[in-house]
């Protein structure tokens, strides 16, 4: 199997050979790992391409190891403010509701396994992204309304399936709990996103240059956050 060095990191990929194909993608799946797909290219070439995406690749193989080990036991981790931290399972006989304890260099779970199963204990964890997200993010949304002059009228949190924010007619803008696995850079741009639609409700030219205005790498963040699952 062809590999790639990526820093200290080693990317093992596949080709499919697919001489119908235009151009040349690469796909990241669970069961088939890394594919590049496109007509057979020389060794080297493929190499340069998967290198080109090389950081893209990463973020999808640790997406695919999260969605294969969801199940919250020790050794588990757990994604919050863009990093993945290490989880801890604390059997408590007696308690009665699973607690979420977060040091910021590990997740402790305190639950009792007589009583909690997974369920409990990943609604356990959506209250704990549910309050951060209620503390952190609508200072988030001040501070860059100061910094691009875009008013809005109030900040909620609430759960939407396939959004990470939306703003509503009368600019109560409206973010999803998720966002707060985040990255900062990545948050921001939500949060800018949701403020641009305050002065323009659609995504038409007006939109992407006001956006541009206040963060011109606005592309790569949109790309980049396109990369989480919701």
């Amino acid at each position: 199997m062809p590999s790639v060095q990526y820093g200290e990191t080693t990317i093992h990929y596949t080709v499919q050979d697919s001489p119908q194909l235009k151009a040349h993608y690469l796909s990241v799946e669970q069961h088939e790992g890394v594919v590049l797909k496109g007509r057979r290219l020389p060794g080297p070439q493929a190499d340069r391409l998967v290198l080109q995406k090389a950081r893209w690749v990463l973020e999808k193989l640790d997406l695919v190891r999260t969605a294969v080990s969801e199940d919250l036991v020790t050794g588990a981790r757990i994604g919050y403010l863009g990093r993945r931290y290490y989880a801890e399972v604390v059997a408590e006989a007696g308690r009665p509701t699973p607690h979420i304890d977060f040091n910021h260099s590990r997740f402790r779970l305190y639950a009792d396994p007589a009583a909690h199963d997974q369920a409990t204990m990943h609604g356990a964890l959506d209250q704990f992204f549910r309050a951060k997200a209620e503390e952190k993010l609508p200072p988030r949304v001040q501070l860059w309304a100061a910094r691009t002059g875009l008013a809005y009228r109030e900040v909620k949190v609430r759960t939407m399936a396939k959004r990470w924010g939306s703003c509503t007619p009368t600019n109560t803008i409206l973010l999803n709990p998720d966002v707060i696995k985040l990255p900062y850079s990545l948050i921001d741009y939500v949060i800018v996103h949701e403020l641009c639609h305050t002065k323009v409700k659609d995504h038409s030219k007006e939109f992407w240059a006001e956006l541009a205005r206040h963060l011109p790498n606005w592309k790569e963040l949109d790309a980049r956050v396109n990369r989480f699952r919701l």
